[in-house]
């Protein structure tokens, strides 16, 4: 089943992965802990908004995962003091879906050690809720938040999971784990 990019948050672990059919050849690159989706050096160039953009991000003790550029104002009102719940509603509700050809839902996720949240926007509702235990929503057909078995307790764990995840066309993925610290890792298919 092809469900496309999808997050996977719960307290105190999340993960990301990017499943392309359209753009297989990107990879996942670190800056300061910040995690960036790119195209790797062998990618046909491309105008396409949607191809790179940070996909985890961290505040105040908290990380934001997501498929978009949605990520980074999300980031920014939590680091303004706004409650997780109203950081995804705002910065999903602003940027909306994707205007491309699949009118691609943004998802999105807030991990902190003892509340985790999760959201979607797609063309038809907005979505986001509070979540106790691993929970996965994905941009095409489970586009609803779903209880998700996520066993890994480390970030290179997460991601390594959620790549190996028997969802087709995976491509990299991202692994994050909060307790005292914010902790990231990322996973290729290499």
């Amino acid at each position: 089943m092809y469900v496309g990019r999808f997050v996977v948050v719960g307290p105190g672990v999340g993960a990301y992965r990017v499943s392309s059919r359209s753009f297989p050849n990107r990879t996942i690159v670190e800056r300061d802990g910040l995690l960036t989706v790119v195209p790797t050096e062998d990618a046909e160039a491309t105008d396409n908004p949607y191809v790179s953009y940070n996909c985890v991000r961290e505040s105040d003790g908290r990380a934001v995962v997501g498929n978009g550029s949605h990520v980074d104002p999300i980031t920014e009102k939590l680091d303004l003091g706004y409650p997780p719940r109203d950081a995804l509603v705002s910065g999903l509700f602003s940027l909306d879906y994707e205007k491309d050809d699949y009118d691609t839902p943004r998802i999105a996720g807030v991990v902190g050690a003892e509340e985790a949240y999760v959201g979607i926007v797609r063309k038809d509702a907005l979505l986001v809720r509070a979540v106790a235990e691993p929970t996965l929503v994905a941009t095409y057909e489970k586009d609803s938040p779903e209880a998700y078995a996520l066993d890994a307790d480390t970030p290179e764990g997460a991601a390594r999971e959620v790549l190996d995840a028997a969802f087709e066309h995976a491509v990299c993925a991202a692994g994050v784990t909060v307790d005292d610290e914010v902790s990231v890792a990322f996973a290729d298919n290499e």
